[in-house]
């Protein structure tokens, strides 16, 4: 296997259209290539400036989850913190956990920042919604958003015994406007509003245990 490493978004493209597959940390795909087989050229972003940055509302796809910091909003900081160990955290990236992963343990919190995300093709660079890369499993070039006023975010173990943690995050914007995000096993509920509006539309197929945890964050963001 042939690993391209562009350093530029043109370059990147041009090895997307040569068939290159994207790869990060390869935490997700080293399994499978491994039992079927590795592709000819694979492509990693990690030298691409655009998919390296992070501050002043950008976070990168090929930035590390273990390299997050201080620079991105609470909420996400603690997200990528809570990704599985150590030495998966130095490998595996944003863009790999937000397109690539089932679990996507980032997704909840780029949800309450109303992220949007920056995809790379062979044709060039889009800005798209979320749900749009939960759908496809593009290539994220970067994750955008506007700063929030304040965040927060839980992660616990299923009080059923599963190997799936609950994922919450709440965030509210400098126009007052409060969004909630909950990962229930792999689903994922998010909406803006009240509480028991959201309870009511949004996360209405949440547990009673996920409800209490979600007042509790809510709580916390609005300073109550």
């Amino acid at each position: 296997m042939q690993l391209r490493l562009p350093t530029s978004v043109s370059e990147a493209r041009e090895y997307l259209a040569e068939g290159a597959i994207p790869v990060g940390g390869a935490t997700l795909v080293w399994a499978a290539w491994q039992r079927d087989g590795f592709p000819e050229q694979a492509v990693s972003l990690r030298e691409v400036p655009e998919a390296t940055v992070m501050g002043d509302g950008v976070l990168g796809g090929a930035v590390l989850l273990h390299q997050v910091d201080d620079r991105v909003p609470e909420v996400l900081r603690l997200a990528a913190k809570g990704v599985g160990t150590g030495a998966v955290r130095r490998a595996a990236t944003v863009g790999g956990n937000v397109a690539g992963s089932s679990l996507r343990d980032l997704l909840p919190a780029a949800l309450v920042l109303d992220a949007r995300a920056d995809v790379l093709t062979a044709d060039g660079v889009y800005e798209v919604e979320l749900a749009e890369v939960v759908a496809k499993s593009p290539v994220l070039l970067a994750l955008r958003w506007r700063e929030p006023v304040r965040s927060a975010y839980a992660k616990v173990a299923d009080a059923g015994g599963g190997e799936v943690p609950t994922l919450a995050a709440a965030a509210v914007d400098t126009e007052g406007v409060l969004r909630v995000a909950v990962r229930e096993g792999y689903v994922v509920s998010a909406g803006d509003g009240g509480v028991e509006e959201l309870f009511a539309g949004a996360l209405a197929g949440v547990s009673e245990s996920v409800r209490q945890l979600v007042r509790e964050l809510v709580s916390g963001v609005l300073g109550e």
